[in-house]
């Protein structure tokens, strides 16, 4: 009875309306407390609802780039490449070197501020020049400066006078010649090409009217075949043709595996240099006059003067002297002095002078035949220091850089070879390219890495990139002979196109700014050659097929000697009619590029590299088409 007292006590309390209200706010403020405490907790704030991820920010929209095929829809590489074998610290440290990017403290933020301006130059379209220019060589045509120096009557006419500035090496384009044809391809140039193309030449004749010129039977390597030793294409890699004539003997030798880059000075009267190249021979405008070639120490295994118009003897021997600084350690220098030696008594003089002279400076006549002779270069230095005291020339001091050669000046003294056999001991053709040279250790470079590190991931590099090219662009299907890489580093692009074979010869160029990486390319079976890319190059208007510039731009910018549009007019001046160029660079410089590219008149197209849409290099891919 007392149970059900309270029971009903209990349920009279729950029905009043006091207790209603207080149970009701209760459950209120507790269902509150809950919500509150639930989004207050990490888990509310930090984990959204599932959604896709949002894709990578697209780059700015100026600089939106055609895909290639490179690269497939995800991004992953295609087309053959195997970056995987490199070593990554190698690569990254190859990159910083090739494109010159800011690698220390807040490097990388100034890389992403130039990537993300906007600046857009404007360029107009550059007009043509007038006829006279269509065969035009800026530093060798300079005739108000070779006049001003009185140089009329000097071999120094022949060497570079650039305009300097204000004024502009060049500010139009070159117009072709009358009757200009798309030269024949090679090997079928080799012995033919197109007459109106090498407008001048009194080399060879026309053939029946019929604008095709055939070249004649020069000059061949027979007379140098005397001496098994030379033995071309093993022994004998790189060779040097002084006075080529129409380049008949590195014609000759480049069926050998012999790689034999012809030299004359311009001569109005015959343009050798200009037919050379015509035929699709390695070949440069270049003289023995008062500076030194711009070819490293130890460059040729080989030097070759037929008929050529130099007076070996004079000047102290002079000239011979920078001959020998450009031999090789063991080479041979080859020389017919008849029929610029007419008289049976000059040319006996002539030869009593240079036995003299080849003995003081210890080459070792080796063969004479006839006019024709051919000495061997000591392997090493011990002839030079047995001589005689006061035996003249000298042996160059301490101080000598004989691979400095950008506007030095001639010296009458012995380039000493390295103690260490450096440059003379290079491993047969074709072994050495690909074997690290021992001058690889010479090369002043700021590098962590050691430098044989870098040379195997320059090569792998190049050879992957060369895999993508062929893969998306065709290039085995382009008939390029003459090619040109405008930026060379190790000559890593040349030997990859050698690996692909490619039937084309490179010159391979080292600029001034960059280390001086011309005796390695040497050493490696190559030619090449240093310049200063603020000045014009010492070629004809429309001799080479390829121009390939990577990193080149954004070096020369960061220097500020002069403006990129200058360097892309000597470009178009060098490329031949239906030729192409490459230049793969830092995005930040590309819009600058495209637009000189557009104002030049160039057919072009902005492509992504192997590392997809959003890398820092592109590959601009310029076409010089035939009006």
């Amino acid at each position: 009875m007392r149970v059900r007292t309270i029971l009903t006590a209990t349920l009279d309390i729950i029905k009043t309306p006091n207790f209603i209200k207080f149970t009701s706010l209760s459950l209120s403020f507790l269902s509150l407390s809950f919500l509150l405490l639930y989004l207050l907790s990490p888990s509310a704030i930090f984990t959204p609802r599932p959604h896709p991820i949002p894709p990578r920010p697209s780059p700015p929209a100026y600089m939106v780039a055609q895909r290639t095929g490179i690269v497939d829809g995800n991004g992953a590489m295609t087309g053959g490449f195997r970056m995987e074998d490199v070593d990554p610290d190698a690569l990254e440290e190859l990159r910083n070197i090739l494109i010159m990017t800011t690698t220390g403290p807040g490097g990388g933020e100034e890389k992403r501020q130039e990537e993300r301006s906007t600046t857009k130059l404007k360029y107009d379209k550059y007009g043509v020049c007038e006829e006279s220019k269509s065969e035009y060589i800026p530093c060798l045509d300079n005739v108000e400066e070779i006049e001003r120096l009185n140089l009329a009557h000097s071999l120094q006419r022949f060497e570079r006078h650039c305009p300097q500035p204000p004024t502009p090496s060049l500010d139009c384009l070159l117009p072709m010649p009358k009757g200009y044809h798309k030269p024949i391809p090679w090997p079928k140039s080799r012995d033919e090409v197109w007459s109106s193309n090498v407008p001048h030449t009194p080399l060879v004749d026309d053939k029946g009217g019929q604008n095709l010129i055939s070249t004649v039977n020069g000059k061949t390597g027979s007379n140098v075949q005397m001496i098994p030793e030379i033995a071309f294409g093993y022994r004998t890699r790189t060779a040097l043709d002084i006075d080529s004539g129409v380049a008949s003997f590195g014609a000759f030798l480049l069926q050998r595996n012999v790689t034999t880059l012809s030299i004359a000075p311009k001569d109005v009267k015959e343009n050798q240099i200009q037919f050379a190249l015509e035929r699709g021979v390695p070949a440069m405008v270049a003289v023995f006059a008062t500076r030194r070639l711009l070819y490293p120490s130890q460059a040729f295994d080989l030097i070759h003067c037929s008929r050529c118009r130099i007076d070996w003897t004079s000047n102290d021997g002079i000239w011979l002297l920078e001959a020998d600084r450009m031999l090789r350690a063991g080479g041979y220098f080859v020389w017919a002095a008849e029929p610029v030696y007419k008289h049976e008594q000059n040319l006996q003089q002539q030869w009593n002078e240079m036995q003299d002279l080849t003995s003081r400076i210890c080459w070792e006549l080796v063969k004479k035949e006839g006019d024709i002779a051919i000495w061997q270069k000591p392997l090493n230095n011990s002839c030079y220091l047995n001589r005689s005291s006061g035996v003249q020339p000298p042996l160059c001091d301490s101080s000598y850089d004989p691979d400095n050669v950008w506007y030095v000046t001639l010296t009458s003294c012995i380039t000493r070879l390295p103690d260490n056999g450096y440059g003379g001991n290079v491993s047969s053709w074709p072994t050495r390219l690909h074997s690290p040279p021992d001058r690889l250790h010479s090369i002043k470079m700021d590098a962590s890495l050691s430098r044989k590190d870098l040379f195997n991931a320059e090569s792998k590099y190049w050879n992957d990139i060369i895999d993508g090219y062929i893969a998306v662009f065709h290039w085995m299907e382009k008939n390029w002979q003459n090619v040109m890489d405008m930026r060379a580093g190790f000559g890593g692009f040349a030997a990859a196109l050698h690996d692909h074979q490619f039937d084309s010869w490179v010159m391979n160029v080292v600029p001034v700014i960059g280390f001086n990486t011309l005796p390695v390319i040497y050493d490696r079976g190559l030619i090449g050659v240093m310049h200063d890319w603020c000045e014009p190059f010492d070629t004809y208007p429309r001799t080479y097929d390829l121009l390939h510039a990577a990193g080149l731009f954004s070096a020369e910018k960061k220097r500020k000697k002069c403006n990129i549009s200058q360097i892309m007019l000597e470009m178009d001046r060098m490329l031949r009619h239906g030729g192409t160029a490459y230049i793969r660079d830092t995005i930040s410089i590309m819009v600058e590029l495209e637009e000189i590219a557009t104002a030049i008149g160039w057919v072009t197209s902005l492509h992504d590299t192997s590392e997809g849409p959003h890398a820092s290099l592109k590959v601009l891919l310029c076409e010089k088409r035939i009006p």
